[in-house]
């Protein structure tokens, strides 16, 4: 018996002394390997962290876009729905629903018990559900601190407050509602941009999520492991926060003096007005007619009533917000009228095709077509200054007829017209089909395109251009981005201005700008003159579609102070509701004196001419005698004659480190195909007496302008963003 026993007790030694050392070998030889398989069979935790998107800064870094912490309240239905057996009843109960609901209910007033019941009911499974979204900490915070709550001891004193947790995320936000809201843009789900900057940058202002992964380890132990998000970039744009307030509380105030002038509306159908740099290209603020809440951009209670929101299929409600959406700076195309006219006094400048005077005598007979003069009984004697002072266009259409059509376009060509400026936003309108060429012109286009009809362009189109008639001759690409720094701070990009050529020589410039000085000081558009300020610019009025219909764009484009302009403004008036008799320029230069009676003392713009009252302009009282701070008799030194062969020059001297792209180019990336974009742009004049002049030196439109658009030109739709 014994015998036997010692013969058991030696197999069952035997055998757990094999099985320990086959489990010595595993862990020594194949542990790595079964850990793995074991590993592989957990369930693991992910949970992503989002990145916060770059914010959108002004020039002197006021947040004009950025992104705030928000939360979602989710609820753990199977956690809080657990059940536990009680002693006393004997009984399994679910000790976590009513303390829980019970904070719920208290710390979220809007959260009701029955509520919370139905999801526990209906959801009993589900470990996410979500109870509330977008809650600002301030929100969250009581029912955060009740959860931690401890006593002395330091234990929890709502233990059985489970099952409540907080998902972080990011809302965007605009401090300042409407301001900008043309320029900015604004963002959809999942960070994407829809519209201006929040568009045109959004791969550098989002990021990259980051995840947090959980599991069980070999000894059954949570491990977490968190790859942190890398946040997007900051752009700083050259906007002013201050300025673009300025340029909407002006337009609005504008929409509401004509409001119902002619029929039921607003002042016009559109206004555009752009405030930039010339010497750089920077837009300082930019908008349109037509703002929206960028933090509600499907809102459209700003236009309509209630009754007539409900009434809109969805279809309709779309076009409405597009409607609003859209940039009329970039987005739309018009026929710019005198506005045009120093670009052909630039060209025939250039050329050397000049006169001494031209006679106006108040018509031309072109192509079958009486085209009259602004004043139907003729200016008379005019000068290249006073073709421009008056904007007589029976000069301008003899001044081109001396250019010949070869030169003209060629000019056209240069001064970027058909052409994209490729500013840094979507939805720049196409112009190429919208101008005539050598090839496609006659006798009547080129008379009306010398004065700014029959072709069309973009606001920003034109101004673009204007800047290089009077910094010099340098066309400099617009932008609204000047730097892209990090969430710290650090500068990760600078953008530096981009000359893309030269358009004119600086002694044409120096002369244009003369001109233009002229213009303001004794001409048509002396009513946007800011008293002790040197001013030049340009008054334009522009027919618009069918000639019958008697629409029109009005505008002026200006600039101070003339010796160096530090600034330019440009405003356009579409369809102005006043009567017919009231439309001419004296509306835009209204609007535009109000808009530079307050930003030029704000950018520290000198005064630099005596004011009505007789006071020498701050700064001036000791200039020696015979200082021109108009500065335009004397020309800045360097300066040469222009070739007479249509070659711009000065070119030897480009700002410094500046490469002049040849003559005529495209600016880079042009080559894109286009997005349709614009509105039409030709129209009808009011019916003037014979012989009626110019009242106030304000200038009217013209009679008999033939509508003449480029053949196949198509009225363009604006892009839906």
């Amino acid at each position: 018996m014994k015998k036997k026993l010692l013969v058991m007790v030696s197999l069952i030694m035997a055998m757990l002394g094999g099985l320990v050392g086959r489990l010595i070998y595993i862990e020594q030889v194949k542990g790595d390997e079964y850990e793995k398989q074991v590993l592989s069979q957990q369930g693991y935790e992910s949970q992503s962290i989002p990145y916060q998107r770059g914010e959108i800064l002004d020039s002197k870094g006021t947040i004009l876009a950025n992104s705030v912490d928000v939360y979602n309240v989710i609820l753990d239905c199977k956690l809080i729905n657990e059940e536990f057996y009680d002693r006393e009843t004997e009984k399994d109960v679910k000790k976590y629903v009513e303390p829980t609901i019970a904070a719920l209910t208290q710390c979220f007033p809007d959260v009701t018990e029955e509520e919370v019941m139905a999801a526990l009911t209906e959801k009993a499974d589900s470990r996410y559900f979500v109870l509330r979204k977008k809650l600002y900490y301030d929100e969250i915070k009581e029912f955060v601190e009740l959860e931690a709550k401890v006593n002395k001891k330091g234990k929890k004193v709502n233990p059985n407050v489970q099952g409540v947790w907080f998902e972080k995320e990011y809302q965007r936000e605009y401090p300042y509602g409407t301001l900008a809201c043309k320029v900015l843009g604004f963002t959809t789900s999942g960070n994407e941009g829809i519209g201006g900057l929040e568009d045109y940058y959004n791969d550098i202002l989002n990021g990259v999520n980051g995840r947090q992964y959980g599991f069980l380890n070999s000894d059954n132990n949570f491990e977490k492991t968190i790859k942190e998000p890398i946040n997007g970039n900051a752009v700083v744009t050259t906007l002013d926060l201050n300025i673009q307030k300025i340029v909407q509380e002006k337009i609005a105030a504008f929409q509401e003096k004509y409001r119902n002038g002619v029929t039921e509306g607003a002042g016009s159908k559109q206004v555009g007005v752009v405030v930039m740099n010339p010497q750089n290209g920077e837009i300082m603020a930019m908008s349109d007619g037509l703002v929206y809440d960028l933090n509600q951009p499907r809102d459209l209670s700003l236009y309509y009533s209630e009754e007539e929101i409900k009434s809109f299929s969805e279809e309709e409600k779309l076009n409405k917000l597009n409607e609003i959406w859209q940039n009329y700076c970039i987005t739309y195309t018009y026929e710019p009228g005198s506005t045009a006219k120093p670009f052909t006094v630039a060209t025939a400048l250039e050329t050397g095709k000049t006169r001494e005077w031209y006679d106006c005598d108040g018509i031309e007979k072109i192509g079958g077509h009486d085209i009259r003069c602004v004043q139907r009984s003729g200016h008379g004697p005019q000068t290249m200054e006073q073709t421009l002072m008056n904007s007589c266009n029976d000069a301008m259409m003899q001044m081109v007829v001396d250019i010949g059509k070869e030169d003209f376009y060629k000019y056209q060509n240069i001064f970027n017209f058909g052409l994209r400026t490729n500013i840094d936003l979507p939805g720049e309108a196409r112009t190429d089909t919208l101008i005539y060429t050598v090839g496609n012109t006659d006798a009547t286009s080129l008379a009306t395109n010398s004065f700014g009809q029959n072709f069309n362009v973009t606001l920003v189109q034109l101004a673009s251009a204007f800047s290089s008639l009077i910094n010099g001759g340098y066309y400099y690409q617009p932008h609204l981005v000047k730097k892209i720094v990090d969430e710290n701070g650090n500068t990760v990009q600078s953008v530096e201005p981009v000359v893309l050529k030269q358009t004119i020589s600086r002694q044409t410039s120096d002369t244009v700008r003369q001109y233009l000085y002229s213009v303001v000081s004794e001409g048509t558009g002396k009513s946007a003159k800011v008293d002790g300020y040197s001013m030049g610019g340009k008054t334009g009025t522009a027919q618009k579609g069918n000639r019958d219909d008697k629409k029109y764009v009005v505008s002026f484009i200006g600039f101070a102070p003339v010796e160096n302009p530090e600034v330019l403004v440009y405003v356009v008036i579409d369809e102005a509701n006043v009567p017919i008799e009231q439309q001419s320029s004296s509306l835009a230069t209204e609007l535009a004196k109000e808009i530079f009676t307050e930003i030029l003392p704000y950018l520290n713009v000198f005064q630099d001419e005596e004011t009505e009252s007789g006071e020498e302009p701050e700064g001036t009282e000791n200039l020696p005698e015979g200082d021109n701070p108009a500065g335009t008799e004397n020309s800045p030194e360097g300066a040469e004659n222009p070739s007479g062969e249509g070659e711009p020059e000065g070119t030897e001297n480009p700002p410094e480190g500046t490469e002049i792209p040849p003559e005529g180019g495209e600016p880079e990336g042009d080559e894109e195909s286009p997005e349709e974009g614009g509105q039409e742009g030709t129209g009808s004049s009011p019916e003037d007496e014979e012989g009626q002049e110019n009242p106030g030196g304000d200038e009217y439109p013209a009679e008999g302008v033939p509508e003449a658009m480029p053949e196949g030109a198509e009225n363009p739709v604006p892009e839906e963003q």
